[in-house]
């Protein structure tokens, strides 16, 4: 089936659909987010840093148990010396995931619309799986930087076939911190692995397979969009996104898909890994 979604992220790496999401959809997304902030523990917080890497092991433990859970990520300037709260909880976090899309009738509604189904339909998905979910919060002031990467360096199939649903809750900008992607990017293979540490003995869980590439900043397209604006991002797409400089949080929902039927295998060495109680969920079976 020809498809113009599919040569789009073909071609770029990445779709921008703008009022994907109506008003009254933003508003509920945007109210179970800032809802999940005074949900969050007032004891051994946890910070989400892609920069600082600090108390790795129990983050780490923590992160690699949050698949199919909904656990909470501190931002790195939100806790003190004493794991204390020095700002206010409605903009301490960092992200919530990873298992919105499973355990929340808000996020799950969303997920598995038909709206959804029809892009990853026309993506030629066969068997569909969601298999993670975030809020990410990028609060004023404090939103923490998300530097340079694929998705597949996480969520890895062989053959890559991880796609990334990004969904604008408020209007993003370069201020405050929009997605940037280099366009095309995705052509170029699989640049590193984040991946469980094959040595068991060793304190870090997880380890990347080789170092960070460096990217151009010359090479990045800012997309900054208003909100409801769907993003759709190949996984093997670079993108980052840089801290939040304004005084405006850029709130977002996102969660990615693989393709699950026989000929695609998701990598046993991912940090995610599905449970045999929680398996990843379906979108849709494409019958022949």
């Amino acid at each position: 089936m020809h498809s113009t979604l599919l040569d789009e992220l073909n071609q770029n790496g990445y779709i921008v659909i703008e009022d994907f999401l109506t008003p009254a959809e933003v508003e509920e997304l945007h109210s179970a987010g800032r809802a999940l902030c005074m949900d969050a523990p007032q004891v051994n917080r946890k910070i989400f840093s892609t920069v600082n890497q600090k108390d790795a092991h129990s983050k780490e433990t923590y992160f690699l148990d949050s698949g199919d859970k909904v656990r909470f990520f501190f931002e790195e300037g939100a806790i003190g010396e004493n794991g204390e709260l020095v700002v206010d909880p409605m903009i301490a976090l960092n992200k919530v995931g990873h298992s919105l899309h499973v355990d929340h009738p808000v996020f799950n509604k969303v997920t598995f619309n038909n709206r959804v189904k029809e892009i990853c339909w026309q993506l030629n998905f066969n068997k569909p799986a969601v298999c993670q979910s975030m809020y990410i919060y990028k609060n004023p002031g404090i939103g923490g930087e998300v530097i340079s990467h694929q998705d597949s360096w996480f969520l890895h199939t062989e053959p890559n076939s991880v796609i990334g649903f990004w969904f604008a809750l408020e209007d993003c900008t370069l201020q405050n911190g929009c997605l940037q992607a280099i366009k095309g990017s995705h052509k170029s293979g699989v640049h590193r692995r984040y991946m469980r540490n094959p040595d068991k003995n060793a304190n870090e869980l997880l380890v990347y397979d080789r170092p960070a590439p460096i990217y151009p900043q010359s090479s990045y397209t800012p997309l900054a969009v208003g909100k409801g604006t769907c993003i759709i991002i190949h996984g093997n797409v670079v993108h980052k996104s840089e801290p939040n400089r304004s005084q405006k949080s850029r709130h977002a929902y996102t969660f990615h898909v693989i393709e699950t039927e026989n000929k695609v295998k998701y990598s046993e060495d991912n940090w995610l890994q599905p449970s045999k109680e929680k398996p990843f969920p379906i979108l849709f079976e494409r019958k022949n």
